[in-house]
């Protein structure tokens, strides 16, 4: 096995949290290195906890009794709110900020630095040395990309590989409990719930209010609803602020222009069923998220490797954000255990976790090519498969996809 020495993590939310967590259990001297000087959130996201990820956390000896909110339904109303399929489905819904602050506490506060961007990196045959915006060097024998979908480490890496919008957007938000009323929880909150109007998505399902509060009527509903948006008219114009300044990837939720909200709400009154409706008037500061995918060729370059999604980045119908990175994660400390030296450790690692990778990202994009603006032969064909009401049902939110 390889030596534990000192590793350096790029990027401090769930991925490097994971990557560092496990790397420490190996024996290695980790210190994770987040560009962000504030704490993080991950405002307006619902997360599926899948049983993978369960485990791992278990495995870091991490409380998962009340990681979320326990399901066990998923049904879909049609455009009148009638209910038109059910089907069971076990699963734990939690909040992104839940599962970060778990993985948050359990890393060493001293061993974590905020406000301290990677430049770039070079490496020998024996050390990486590590270049940050401060003018500090520091080296170290292994080096993490988790850094994300703007990564940094994968830029230097495969500068050709960038995120690839899918043709469609997503508008989110977090609803507090107590704002419901009470025939609209009584006949959705508990459940994971559909709509389906041509060419569109709409789902909610109730997570952790703040704090991981899972008392009843202090919880969180988790609203996404997926609208195609063509790249070169549509996007840049939700993309673009009150001030006429287009925003690359995103747009922070303040500066949503009030005319692309309205714009939301309206297609809301038009599209949705009445219950959905009445949901989205309660969505007060809606988050923008455009969808993207990403796949890199590789993932280990000598002793630097990328994770989660700094790596691969698969569309949200999945739910495999999370636990892909763990996975991820694992892979590697596991492979660093199996090897005599960091890169063909990091090697074996890229073996494990490749392929799999590939797969998520390409079942992602099956999953979501109805709601594409625009749809290559193959993608129609892809969108007659996935986007019937038991489809949806079925395949949003599982891995069964991976062991079939």
């Amino acid at each position: 096995m390889v030596k534990p020495g000192r590793a350096i993590v790029i990027g401090g939310s769930m991925s490097g949290l994971l990557s560092g967590l496990l790397l420490r259990r190996a024996g290695w001297d980790v210190a994770i290195f987040e560009r962000v000087d504030t704490e993080l959130s991950g405002r307006g996201a619902g997360i599926v906890a899948q049983p993978e990820l369960i485990e791992r956390l278990r495995g870091l000896g991490l409380a998962t009794a009340e990681l979320g909110v326990h399901i066990t339904t998923r049904k879909i109303l049609d455009a009148q709110g009638r209910l038109t399929h059910t089907s069971q489905c076990p699963q734990v819904l939690t909040a992104w900020e839940r599962v970060y602050r778990l993985l948050r506490d359990a890393f060493p506060p001293e061993r974590y630095h905020r406000g301290r961007g990677l430049t770039g990196f070079t490496q020998t045959a024996d050390a990486v040395e590590a270049h940050f915006s401060d003018g500090e060097t520091i080296r170290a024998e292994l080096l993490v990309g988790a850094d994300g979908i703007r990564s940094t480490v994968r830029q230097q890496c495969l500068p050709d590989v960038v995120p690839l919008y899918a043709g469609y957007s997503a508008w989110r938000a977090l609803i507090a409990e107590s704002a419901f009323p009470p025939d609209v929880h009584r006949e959705l909150f508990e459940f994971m719930s559909f709509g389906l109007p041509p060419g569109v998505q709409f789902l909610g399902y109730p997570v952790a209010g703040p704090d991981n509060d899972l008392r009843s009527g202090h919880r969180r509903y988790n609203v996404v609803w997926y609208r195609p948006a063509d790249a070169a008219t549509k996007l840049k114009w939700l993309l673009t602020d009150e001030r006429g300044v287009t925003h690359a990837i995103s747009i922070p939720p303040p500066l949503i222009r009030r005319a692309a909200i309205a714009e939301m709400r309206a297609d809301a009154e038009r599209l949705l069923a009445p219950q959905f409706r009445r949901i989205v008037r309660l969505m007060a500061e809606p988050i923008l998220q455009p969808i993207y995918d990403l796949a890199s060729p590789h993932m280990a370059f000598g002793r630097v490797a990328v994770v989660g999604d700094a790596a691969f980045v698969a569309r949200p119908h999945v739910g495999a954000g999370v636990s892909k990175a763990s996975d991820d994660a694992a892979a590697l400390a596991a492979a660093l255990g199996a090897e005599a030296d960091v890169a063909s450790a990091l090697k074996r690692f890229e073996k494990a976790r490749l392929s799999e990778n590939h797969r998520i990202i390409e079942w992602a994009r099956h999953l979501g090519a109805y709601l594409q603006a625009a749809r290559t032969q193959e993608e129609q064909a892809r969108a007659g498969r996935h986007s019937t009401d038991d489809a949806v049902l079925e395949e949003t939110a599982t891995l069964d996809f991976l062991h079939a």
